[in-house]
């Protein structure tokens, strides 16, 4: 019998005037068991890149390990931090080395370095994509494109790309039932890592719809 893989479904991000949003709700099913509502799918890889997961949990928990790890030892090594578009190409070649035992994920891996912000989009085989506005992966994701699709603007600051994710989850959560619980964001900007507080998360969900 196959195991049952606990999934990760439906993330956003944002590229903004002053960094990037990264953002997820927590929903982990098993086929159309939730298995988790606190499921993690937004990572810190270093002070200025984060990436997303939607897919098996497990496989992108051991892609996560990776990048940071390569991430680290590129500092150490060039003296520099990795370009995000460096970082996101060597994602590729991990993932497409595994082709024939793939990955089950699709991931968004994004931040901000010396040429600004930048936000990639890959899937299993290690197609890359570069972004160049707002992006969403996942089950829930056609439902969140229609909310950044109809919002977004090339102007918008890290605090307004934040509640577009948000409003773009929140939309998706309601229609899609692999989606749901909380919401998690992250910012990146001015050389951070940053995690919205929960509470003002929920706040602002309360003003929509």
């Amino acid at each position: 019998m196959e195991q049952e893989i606990l999934k990760g479904t439906t993330t956003v991000g944002v590229i903004c005037s002053d960094g990037i949003v990264l953002a997820s709700e927590r929903r982990a099913t098993m086929g159309h068991f939730i298995a988790s509502r606190e499921a993690k799918k937004v990572y810190q890889i270093s002070d200025t890149i984060g990436l997303t997961i939607a897919g098996s949990v497990g496989d992108a928990q051991q892609i996560v390990r990776a990048m940071t790890v390569e991430s680290k030892l590129y500092e150490m090594r060039r003296k520099e931090p990795v370009t995000i578009k460096g970082l996101a190409t060597m994602l590729s070649n991990t993932l497409n080395s595994n082709r024939y035992y793939p990955f089950a994920v699709q991931l968004l891996i994004g931040g901000v370095d010396k040429n600004g912000p930048a936000l990639y989009s890959l899937d299993a085989a290690g197609g890359i994509i570069e972004e160049s506005k707002a992006v969403s992966t996942g089950s829930g994701s056609p439902i969140a494109y229609g909310v950044l699709e109809d919002l977004y603007t090339e102007d918008m600051t890290v605090d307004q790309g934040a509640q577009l994710a948000i409003r773009a989850l929140h939309n998706a959560m309601k229609r899609d039932s692999a989606s749901g619980d909380a919401i998690s964001v992250a910012k990146i900007k001015d050389g951070k890592f940053t995690r919205m507080e929960e509470e003002e998360i929920n706040e602002y969900r309360k003003t929509l719809n």
